[in-house]
């Protein structure tokens, strides 16, 4: 049996539909199991080769699993999600997949290069990493990273309201890495061991934490790239 993998990507977030949208049949939880399986195994099997675009940075310093990092200029499809830290990513990754998968509209100026399997009228953009979530104004902000060959200009019109596009500028950020779950916990100590980090290298913090998740769903735990990335300043000497 073939599986459809955004489909069971949706299907592990809580949502029974294709690429394009429609529903499709509910997978037994036997089925489910297996296809998590297999994916996974098929994950482990390409390794390099389903590499993914990530937004273009320059590590300016680089300590075990703690980073400074140069930004360059980028574009997000961002939405914002009331709601508590361990749901509102499901619900966002929902919104931006829809997004990316069709449900946009084409500008004019967009070649048509579209798969066999877009729907008419829209554009299928690559998934990029990570997945970003942070606390802004008492909701989150979830957010994908466009891919570096589009400019406002040039990118599909989401057509979900929820859905925004904007231009975020190059910043120097300190991050850490961690492998694991994507509990609260999980991530509020990790915050805690950055800003502690931070501190000691005698940076300031401008932003608020970001939550960053590089792998799908189905990805086994202990094999997962999450960070936390804190936006920063050097001191005036």
């Amino acid at each position: 049996m073939k599986y459809d993998v955004y489909a069971l990507l949706m299907a592990e977030q809580g949502t029974c539909l294709d690429r394009r949208g429609n529903k499709v049949k509910q997978l037994s939880k036997s089925s489910v199991a297996w296809a998590f399986l297999l994916a996974t195994a098929i994950c482990l099997g390409v390794g390099d080769a389903m590499a993914i675009e990530e937004p273009e940075y320059e590590t300016l310093e680089q300590a075990g699993d703690f980073e400074l990092r140069q930004y360059e200029p980028h574009i997000v499809a961002e939405t914002m999600v009331d709601g508590a830290f361990s749901d509102v990513g499901s619900e966002g990754f929902r919104r931006l997949a829809d997004y990316i998968f069709g449900n946009n509209r084409k500008k004019a100026s967009i070649a048509m290069t579209a798969p066999v399997s877009q729907a008419p009228g829209s554009e299928k953009i690559a998934m990029t990493a990570p997945v970003n979530q942070a606390m802004l104004d008492d909701k989150w902000r979830v957010t994908f990273t466009m891919p570096a060959k589009y400019t406002m200009e040039t990118l599909p019109e989401p057509l979900d309201p929820r859905v925004v596009l904007r231009q975020e500028p190059g910043r120097l950020t300190a991050a850490v890495r961690y492998s694991g779950t994507w509990s609260q916990e999980r991530y509020e100590m990790n915050e805690k061991r950055l800003r502690s980090l931070i501190m000691e290298r005698g940076l300031e913090p401008v932003g608020d934490p970001i939550f960053a998740r590089y792998n799908p769903p189905f990805t086994l735990w202990f094999l997962r790239r999450n960070e936390v990335l804190i936006p920063v300043r050097r001191q005036e000497q």
